[in-house]
């Protein structure tokens, strides 16, 4: 169910060392499994990724990565009626993903990754361009800014220039300022607090904080089990700053917490 302009998206990691869910969905029944529920929960769409983009994460091998996500987008694709994303870095994982059923491409590293341009523009989909200050191994050893909203902002009109001149169509084009990837606490409040001010490029904003160790540093390093209420409380003020998809793992919780906003405030 969408609420006004605000999407709710499931994650569904299908990996075996992702901070929340790793190892849970790494058959295509117990993945089909997870996704159907979420749908019923009130997921408007469903993001699959193979690898894990954590701290300190190592990357996985392009055959590795696909023999996790594409069974399971092709099984999917057939089944549900709702928009499947593919959470991945790596050109030719987009390319399989999107022939599998997939109709969003969510890049954590911006479309940087050789042939991913090119490959985007062929398929004329929906992309996400996340910001990250250095890579999952090293992001979080001392990340700087001097303003980090006007860095990022900056950020994305490289990147935006760089889509357009590939080919792609602006429209198609999702924002995401990367909570958790190369930035402190005070960093992730500050974001969140004026995320508003990414709407000046008139483009969709994803927002993805569930369950992240920002939610557990503010709840005395709760683990992230116990970061549900905190996640939702996230999600809502989100939205409200501006947010158009929320990338979250507690879908009823996140799709209760938007029924009750839009019952006092109607949005």
């Amino acid at each position: 169910m969408q609420y006004s302009n605000a999407m709710i998206m499931g994650v569904l990691n299908i990996t075996p060392d992702s901070f929340s869910d790793g190892g849970q969905y790494l058959t295509i029944d117990k993945a089909i499994s997870r996704a159907q529920l979420m749908i019923d929960q009130g997921a408007d769409m469903i993001d699959i990724g193979g690898e894990s983009s954590r701290p300190d994460a190592s990357q996985v091998s392009i055959d590795e990565e696909a023999g996790r996500v594409i069974p399971v987008i092709e099984a999917l694709s057939k089944l549900i009626n709702v928009p499947i994303s593919i959470d991945t870095s790596k050109a030719k994982i987009m390319q399989l993903a999107i022939e599998a059923g997939a109709s969003m491409i969510n890049d954590v590293r911006a479309l940087h990754s050789k042939s991913s341009l090119e490959i985007v523009a062929s398929t004329a989909k929906d992309v996400c361009l996340m910001h990250m200050q250095g890579d999952p191994k090293t992001m979080q050893n001392n990340p700087i800014y001097t303003d980090v909203i006007d860095e990022i902002k900056h950020f994305f009109e490289q990147r935006i220039e760089a889509c357009i001149n590939a080919g792609i169509s602006q429209n198609k084009i999702i924002l995401d300022p990367g909570f958790g990837f190369g930035k402190t606490l005070n960093h992730n409040l500050e974001i969140l607090r004026r995320l508003d001010e990414f709407k000046s490029f008139g483009l969709r904003i994803l927002v993805g904080i569930s369950r992240k160790s920002m939610i557990g540093s503010m709840l005395n390093n709760r683990n992230t089990d116990g970061r549900t209420i905190g996640s939702v409380t996230a999600a809502i003020i989100a939205f409200q700053n501006g947010a158009n998809i929320v990338r979250v793992h507690d879908i009823l919780e996140t799709k209760d917490a938007f029924k009750v906003l839009q019952s006092v405030t109607g949005a």
